[in-house]
């Protein structure tokens, strides 16, 4: 610490020793951050001053930025990829705030839907049984709020800043009265209808799913070969097969579909041929011949005819286990990458399947139920669930000499991405959103629903990273009609009247309105509660036939739908954060969730026919150090939560802050490690700047920029250009404005090991230490170390929001600061220094000088001549050019390259100037340790009892109030 005499007495110098005459860093500032213990200190602090209201106060009237959040699913604990996730928003969220932006931010929360459902079943086992619908929806209330308020107590934890007081939830009777409201949009403008149709349907979890929670995985599936005996006149495809045994062969790897084969697709433009092998003749596609023998052991047939696909329509084959005809039909999927190139057809289990069985009039039934038991079929397989099925009908295909060949493949199947078991089309009734609804488009001409969504990706958003315009559009663009309902309880109801005589779903605007005020006053649970007579209008009557008996429809809607009205739900429900969002920032699996069903219900039903955000960002997975997933079974994850509880939730937010986001991000215990090492360094510097300020008052004592050191305002132009480009000129832009949080990490960590530690912080230590305390040089250099304080912890509060608040508290009082750095700006480039690009230049050439005075100093070392810097002395011979440079700087290069003597001269010629050091001359100062000459006008002598002190320590301490 420093020891100064009050001003006006003199200090006896025999009763202190020397160094106790230094000024040394000196501040309150902890060295140990304790982070475990501090953060929910300054947390508390935070909510008692009420900061974010303050700060959403501060910024009043200002222009809005609106990052609308995507819900997380209120099912458990966070993990580290909803660390990430909210730690980007919150860097987003503060910097546009400390651009001068009002950035409000409305956590959200989604609750509806099966895994909450599954959970709350196995709570509660047998006793669901006896449990009223009511009861069981109490039940998931009770259980997604208990993870609601967990997650909302972590995600606070890691320091996020938000109306956390007032979430929203799409469980809330406003929310979920809102979701219905768009529904009936959707449904009074024609865009809904109930069909048949194949789904995506979980035997596991017994409903129908969407495109957007299918996930793909890898599976074993039974591969056969089966043989249709063709019963039509073979002689019409072809006059050389008349009178011939002709059959065609299938290829499929759900056997289980057999029983609903209905027909086989040929494609009517591909060559087909028949070949025979004793006396056996098999139609299949001629590019898939080679393939077909050698599988099915027909590598002695021959081919004797040829023809179209064309010839195939219409033909007729024999079921190979059923008594059915099959009919030949023709269909353009049909391909020559595998199989045949002959496609076994079941309506009711798959897409294509379905549209071919409408186009030749085939009967679409399904004999599969919900839980995937076969129904209605022989005692072989009858009653099994479909995986369970397949080799009992391969063994019924064997028995019936139709099995042709058979393997196993291990492929990509889809799989319900809940509970990750493998999935199934079901043709089953369902309600759907028709995608290609004709639509105006803005100019009035015509369009479809498609196309406006299309239109809006392309010329409305911009997507960062910019591949995510490509997934999303391919998406849109070949996406089926949406089916909306699932087989549920956990969910708003799909709130519609079906006629009891004629089926007809009721359609009436104002009795819509009537559901929707009560389910606002009392939630999903009035559907539950009430007969449809108790909810309808005294003598309400169907449309179609006049019937006045109605039902309820009881399935709910898509959870995606839930979450996809929130930009109706939550941002037109408050004027101050009305729609369109500034940003939607979520995972890459959001351009199948919510990006895409935000977008088609706001393209669809919402007032402009826009889409509800201006720019979606997109971030990547987070994987363990070998890029694996992480997994309970790999035992590789890494509890943000536990981080925050014995590192610090500082650590959490800087190691986002040191990866890109918009790749796959790899994290471990031991990369957390190397954050906090890396945060140690940075609380250093910070300490180190604190520590030299003191006694510092910015407006008494900051002098302007004129008077600097040339190496201070040197320093101040570094600092400028680090501003400019963490935050732009303007504090709007920068690599925040581009949200390049990992290259801010990786400047200001340069920065302050670089710039400050090993050079600035370095060099000033002689300045600092041993000149008095009210000299001009010192101010100068403490007028710049205040100011790169000051701005250096603007410039990091978004990402070390608790370690910057912290160090604000300490930075000398300038009677204007604001209470918090979370309530202040960003600094603006002018703020710091004025542009000064010959300054740069001429340092920058300096910086080459410097390199080779290193050079020769490491060298003397090595060698013994000299042991510190400070013991040396540097001769630098310059040609003219270079010498007149160096000149200009003489009385800044002593310090700069840290050594007690630097003499120059002028060597009219050479390229570059050349540096050679050797032993300092004259005498060293017990002070400062510099050498002076001894016939030098700071030529070390006695001060008191103190008999080496040079002349610049002698006035420092005259200065300071010693004697003599």
């Amino acid at each position: 610490m420093s020891v100064t005499p009050k001003p006006g007495t003199a200090a006896a110098p025999g009763a202190l020793e020397l160094k106790a005459t230094l000024t040394l860093p000196q501040t309150d500032f902890p060295m140990k951050a304790n982070l475990p213990q501090n953060e929910p200190l300054r947390l508390k602090k935070w909510a008692d001053e009420k900061l974010y209201q303050r700060i959403r106060e501060s910024r009043k009237g200002s222009g809005r930025y609106l990052l609308h959040d995507g819900p997380p699913y209120a099912n458990g604990p966070i993990h580290l990829g909803h660390a990430l996730n909210k730690c980007l928003k919150d860097f987003i969220v503060k910097s546009k705030t400390m651009a001068g932006f009002d950035a409000p931010y409305v956590p959200g929360f989604d609750c509806h839907g099966l895994p909450i459902e599954i959970k709350v079943d196995e709570q509660f086992g047998r006793k669901k049984l006896e449990m009223s619908s009511v009861d069981f929806l109490a039940a998931c209330r009770a259980y997604a709020q208990k993870y609601i308020d967990l997650q909302s107590s972590q995600f606070v934890r890691l320091g996020i800043l938000g109306r956390w007081e007032k979430p929203y939830s799409t469980m809330s009777k406003e929310y979920e009265a809102k979701t219905l409201e768009i529904f009936y949009r959707f449904f009074e403008q024609d865009f809904v209808y109930k069909g048949l149709k194949p789904v995506y349907w979980c035997i596991n979890d017994r409903t129908a799913l969407a495109d957007a929670e299918i996930e793909y995985e890898m599976h074993t599936s039974p591969s056969v070969y089966v043989k249709y005996a063709l019963t039509s006149d073979p002689a019409a495809i072809d006059p050389a097969l008349a009178g011939k045994k002709v059959s065609t062969i299938i290829w499929t790897t759900t056997p289980w579909t057999l029983p609903a084969s209905l027909a086989v697709a040929f494609h009517p433009e591909l060559e087909y041929v028949a070949i025979e092998q004793d006396g056996n003749v098999y139609i299949v596609a001629d590019a898939l011949r080679a393939a077909v023998a050698e599988t099915c052991k027909l590598q002695n047939s021959v081919e004797i005819a040829r023809f179209k696909g064309a010839k195939l329509e219409r033909v007729t084959f024999q079921h190979p286990f059923l008594e059915r005809s099959i009919l030949g039909v023709l269909a353009d999927y049909v391909t020559t990458e595998q199989g045949t190139g002959a496609v076994h057809t079941a309506p009711a289990h798959g897409p294509d399947d379905f549209y071919t069985g409408t186009k030749y009039g085939l009967d679409q039934s399904c004999n599969v139920d919900n839980v995937g038991r076969l129904r209605n079929g022989l005692p072989e397989y009858d009653g099994l669930t479909v995986f369970k099925a397949n080799e009992p009908i391969i063994a019924l295909l064997e028995a019936r000499g139709v099995l042709m060949g058979r393997s196993d493949v291990y492929h990509s199947y889809p799989h319900c991405w809940r509970c990750h078991k493998p999935v199934i089309f079901r043709a089953t009734e369902q309600w759907f959103i028709a995608i290609d609804t004709p639509m105006k488009a803005a100019d009035g001409t015509d369009t479809t629903f498609r196309q406006l969504a299309l239109d809006e990706i392309k010329n409305s958003v911009k997507w960062d990273p910019a591949w995510g315009e490509e997934r999303i559009a391919n998406m849109i663009a070949t996406r089926p009609d949406w089916c909306i309902s699932r087989q549920r309880v956990w969910g708003v109801p799909i709130a519609v009247f079906l006629c009891n005589q004629c089926h007809t779903p009721l359609k009436n605007a104002s009795i819509n309105r009537s559901i929707v005020a009560l389910f606002e006053k009392d939630g999903i649970e009035i559907w539950h509660t009430h007969e449809a007579e108790q909810l309808l209008p005294s003598g309400t009557k169907c449309t179609s036939c006049g019937n006045a008996d109605f039902r309820k429809e009881m399935d709910i809607l898509d959870v995606w739908f839930d979450s996809g009205a929130s930009w109706h739900a939550v941002m037109e429900a408050e004027p101050e954060i009305a729609p369109p969002a500034n940003l939607y920032f979520e995972g890459g699996d959001q351009y199948r969730g919510w990006f895409h069903t935000s977008l088609l219900t706001s393209v669809g039903v919402g007032a402009e026919h826009k889409a509800p955000y201006t720019m979606v960002g997109t971030a990547g997975w987070t994987l363990d150090e070998q890029g694996r997933a992480m997994s309970k079974s790999l035992g590789n994850g890494v509890d943000p939560v536990d981080i925050a509880n014995r590192l610090g939730a500082e650590i959490v937010r800087l190691w986002v802050a040191s990866v890109d986001f918009r790749e796959d991000v790899a994290a471990s215990e031991n990369l957390m490690q190397r954050v906090a090492d890396n945060y140690r360094k940075l609380r250093n510097t910070f300490r180190f700047l604190l520590g030299n300020l003191n006694g510092f008052e910015p407006e008494q004592h900051a002098l302007p920029y004129e008077d600097l050191l040339p190496l201070d305002q040197y320093m101040l132009a570094r600092t400028r250009e680090l501003v400019e480009k963490v935050c732009g000129e303007d504090g709007q832009s920068g690599w925040y404005g581009d949200f390049q949080f990992h290259r801010i990490y990786h400047a200001v960590n340069e920065f302050c090991i670089v710039d400050l530690s090993a050079l600035y912080l370095d060099v000033l230590k002689d300045r600092m230490y041993t000149f008095a305390p009210t000299s001009i040089a010192r101010r100068s250099a403490q007028t710049v170390i205040y100011k790169i304080t000051e701005a250096l912890v603007r410039l990091v509060a978004p990402i070390l929001s608790f370690t910057a608040d912290e160090v604000w508290s300490y930075l000398p009082a300038d009677g204007k600061r604001a209470a918090s750095v979370h309530l202040a700006h960003f600094p603006k480039a002018d703020e710091i220094a004025p542009e000064n690009a010959s300054l740069l230049a001429d340092w920058q050439k300096l910086f080459l000088v410097r390199d080779e005075a290193l050079k020769a100093l490491e060298a003397d070392r090595k060698a013994g001549r000299i042991g510190k810097a400070l013991e040396a002395k540097v001769q630098i011979s310059a040609p003219s050019s270079d010498y007149d440079l160096l000149k200009k700087y003489e009385k800044a290069l002593k310090e700069f390259l840290n050594v007690s003597q630097v003499a120059l001269e002028n060597s009219q010629t050479g390229n570059a100037p050349l540096a050679t050091t050797s032993p300092a001359e004259g005498t060293k100062c017990d002070r400062c340790w510099n050498y002076y000459a001894d016939n030098g006008p700071d030529r070390v002598q006695p001060f008191g009892t103190w008999p080496t002190v040079c002349g610049r320590c002698a006035v420092a301490l005259e200065q300071m109030g010693y004697a003599r």
